[in-house]
């Protein structure tokens, strides 16, 4: 990293956590890394916690594309953070840029009602917001597909499959393949409606809409990652995998496959 020497810390301080971060600015300051207080200066943003800190922080920065995101655990583990806050010797080979490579994330583009768009890293999620189904229109490419009827959909990235998605039953897909998947949650199969019933994997280039049936339960919680959008009144949902990526710092030593013996197995 030797042209990345600004660098952001996003995470919430406390009693316990702040002496800790006190001996990694110390480290960084060793290596000539630049602390700045405000992130539109950094080229490296730096999470402290566990994987929805890491997804906060490229939220509330707006998925730059000219900066790497680093994922720093503190003591909880995740896919996104590859380093160990309790671990300063692994984090002093990081900042030597031994043993590291960069990987490009892609994420979601969503739009809605042809209005309002915005980046998800992990997943899209829509359900409704009352104890009552909704129905859901579903087209890819512009062909009518089927009509979903249940608690919601999830259409994630490959990154994202192994979270929100994967507690539905959908597929974990290897970061590699590019393209988004399609996930139901508690659809209904009968002899009146009838859904695909698995989730559906979708090439990078495909586009998803989702049209919510106004059949007077149409203000459905539209969640963004691990965050809970507020907007009311959709009627459609754009989604396409996006060409915007994030790039994040990895040990070669951590790969997908490693995250998912670890977490799972």
């Amino acid at each position: 990293m030797p042209n990345r020497r600004n660098v952001y810390l996003y995470y919430t301080p406390s009693d316990e956590l702040e002496p800790k971060v006190q001996e990694l600015r110390k480290l960084g300051r060793k290596y000539d890394f630049q602390l700045v207080k405000n992130p539109d200066e950094a080229n490296i943003i730096a999470s402290i916690g566990g994987d929805g800190a890491f997804l906060q922080a490229i939220r509330k920065t707006k998925f730059r594309e000219d900066c790497l995101y680093v994922g720093i655990n503190d003591g909880h583990l995740g896919f996104y953070t590859d380093f160990d806050l309790n671990n300063l010797e692994r984090i002093e080979a990081g900042m030597q840029a031994s043993g590291l490579e960069v990987l490009r994330y892609p994420t979601l583009e969503v739009t809605v009602d042809e209005m309002q768009s915005f980046q998800c890293l992990n997943e899209c999620a829509i359900r409704s917001n009352i104890i009552k189904t909704f129905a859901i229109d579903v087209f890819i490419d512009d062909l009518y597909f089927e009509t979903f009827r249940g608690d919601g959909m999830v259409v994630s990235t490959p990154t994202g499959s192994t979270a929100y998605n994967k507690s539905l039953g959908g597929a974990v897909v290897d970061p590699k393949l590019k393209g988004f998947q399609l996930t139901e949650i508690s659809s209904i199969n009968n002899n009146q409606y009838r859904t695909l019933g698995s989730p559906l994997l979708l090439n990078k280039d495909r586009e998803l809409v989702l049209k919510v049936i106004q059949d007077g339960n149409d203000h459905p919680i539209i969640g963004a990652d691990n965050e809970a959008l507020s907007i009311r009144h959709i009627h459609e949902l754009k989604i396409r995998l996006s060409e915007k990526e994030i790039k994040t710092l990895r040990m070669k030593d951590n790969l997908f496959l490693h995250k998912v013996r670890r977490s799972f197995l």
